[in-house]
């Protein structure tokens, strides 16, 4: 039975935000193939006709992800305060690919970096944007210090087992960027 194109794209979205989502979940390395395609609902064998490897899917999940993660047009403090609060630590299959995969990224193929390096300038772009009224110089400074204490507190946070600490380092961040970038 052939395939339309629409339902090849819908299978391949499927399998990218499926890939994603248990990429930052379980990592890289833990996540199968054969994994991927039973969570979307698809064959192992369909795996081929949308990708060449399993390094190509992760290249392309994590660039589809970094895509998608953004805060959209509303202040700068609501996204810091949503992306530094318990509910974003304690889902990280549904959170940021930057704090769930930045670590592992460096055992990944050249594709694979050079799609967190996209998403990465995205990012500063779209935080410079929306930085309150700081001088133009400063702008770019401010949004790669957010952007890497935001990211280094999920990471923190999500590493430690006391729940107390992890809730201060998400606290403190906030505090710290709120009186920052003001």
């Amino acid at each position: 039975m052939k395939v339309s194109r629409e339902q090849m794209a819908e299978n391949r979205r499927r399998i990218l935000d499926v890939a994603s989502a248990l990429f930052k979940e379980k990592g890289f390395e833990a996540v199968s193939v054969a994994e991927v395609m039973k969570a979307a609902g698809l064959t192992h064998g369909g795996f081929y006709g949308h990708f060449r490897s399993k390094d190509d899917l992760v290249a392309q999940a994590l660039g589809h992800a970094l895509a998608a993660d953004s805060f959209e047009d509303g202040a700068f403090s609501d996204f810091v305060r949503a992306y530094l609060a318990p509910r974003h630590r304690d889902n990280p299959g549904g959170g940021c690919p930057t704090a769930g995969l930045a670590a592992a990224i460096r055992h990944q193929t050249p594709a694979a970096k050079a799609a967190m390096t996209e998403g990465l300038r995205t990012q500063i772009e779209r935080i410079e944007q929306a930085l309150p009224a700081l001088p133009v110089a400063d702008k770019r400074s401010a949004a790669i210090g957010s952007w890497a204490a935001m990211v280094g507190a999920v990471i923190l946070a999500r590493a430690v087992d006391d729940p107390q600490l992890s809730d201060e380092v998400l606290a403190q961040t906030r505090a710290w960027i709120d009186a920052a970038v003001g």
